[in-house]
């Protein structure tokens, strides 16, 4: 019988000591060899798993290769316990070796275990704290939650642009440089006083918390009829969670004025707060997207030739609609 390799590959991102079953069982039964990293080595040794002399990283992987061969002579099945890259150099050598020498072993590869679903998050995270931490990257350690926000804005437009043009590929880039600023607002954030420290981990603790509280027809068991019902129910908790506040709470009244004003309109209507908004220009064609984009167009080019800033009126209009509307919270 022709002795055999087992490669044993692991995932990174999982702590030291998680593996199958199956993987155990190789370690235990089978001497090994490993280029793995101090821990996992002492885990290893600390299991009772017969650990062989391993050449050491910087003797290249001609050396490991050497050795993994020696050892499968001896002792017919070995198993070589990778590192956290794990080790596809090594793998590559070795099987190129074994396909022109057939008879000296056996190649086999094991998952012993595999990332979960987000683990690149942890990379994601393990960069940018590198980045942000000394001896990483002066820029990004200079920077502030002020010095960002324009970032913040720009990426959530070009997401946006990406969405817009239908480029899936351009949208997958976009929402990425978007976590760079979540993670990174994130990391500044472990650098405030301690009674105001906050980490990437509480903002998604809070994320978790919010989603479950929110979607009780998916977490709690509750029946609902439709997706409109699932909007209500998503509103009236989130009145619930500001304690009664205004409806109005949350809107972000920096954002654009046609969205703004667009996002004060649906509040106050979800609400039932009998609060009118001025009436459009008699003739307008409101119901056909066309001609409407078109009058809108056609406001901001009067304004524009007669020196007004449109966008600033209807922030200001907007704005005094929010008032109104509070004003009827207040009876």
């Amino acid at each position: 019988m022709a002795a055999r390799i087992v490669l044993l590959v692991t995932s990174p991102r999982l702590p030291v000591g998680l593996l199958t079953a199956t993987a155990w069982d190789l370690l235990r039964t089978h001497p090994v060899l490993t280029g793995a990293d101090p821990a996992w080595v002492s885990a290893l040794r600390e299991a009772g798993v017969r650990l062989l002399p391993s050449p050491e990283p910087a003797a290249g992987t001609d050396a490991a290769v050497a050795a993994l061969l020696t050892a499968a002579a001896d002792q017919q099945v070995v198993v070589w316990f990778a590192g956290p890259t794990g080790d596809p150099d090594l793998a590559r050598q070795l099987g190129i070796r074994l396909a022109r020498e057939p008879g000296v072993a056996e190649l086999e590869l094991v998952y012993g275990s595999w990332d979960p679903a987000g683990a690149r998050l942890l990379d994601a995270v393990s960069v940018i704290d590198r980045l942000a931490s000394p001896g990483g990257d002066p820029w990004k350690q200079q920077q502030t939650h002020e010095s960002l926000a324009q970032y913040l804005l720009e990426e959530c437009y070009e997401a946006y642009d990406a969405i817009e043009a239908g480029d899936l590929t351009a949208l997958r880039e976009e929402l990425g440089d978007l976590l760079l600023q979540v993670v990174l607002h994130a990391r500044m954030a472990e650098q405030l006083p301690e009674e105001q420290r906050w980490s990437v981990d509480d903002v998604a603790a809070d994320l978790v918390a919010k989603m479950i509280r929110r979607n009780p027809h998916v977490f709690a068991g509750q029946e609902v009829a439709d997706v409109a019902e699932i909007i209500d129910n998503w509103e009236r908790i989130k009145k619930a969670e500001k304690q009664g506040g205004s409806a109005l709470a949350g809107v972000a009244m920096s954002q654009p004025a046609l969205a703004l004003a667009a996002k004060l309109l649906t509040r106050a209507d979800r609400a039932g707060l009998p609060v009118a908004p001025p009436s459009a220009p008699v003739g307008w064609q409101v119901t056909d997207p066309e001609r409407l984009g078109e009058s809108l167009l056609g406001v901001v080019a009067a304004a524009r030739a007669a020196g007004v800033d449109a966008e600033a009126a209807l922030r200001r209009a907007a704005l005094a609609y929010a008032d109104r509307v509070r004003a009827a919270e207040a009876g």
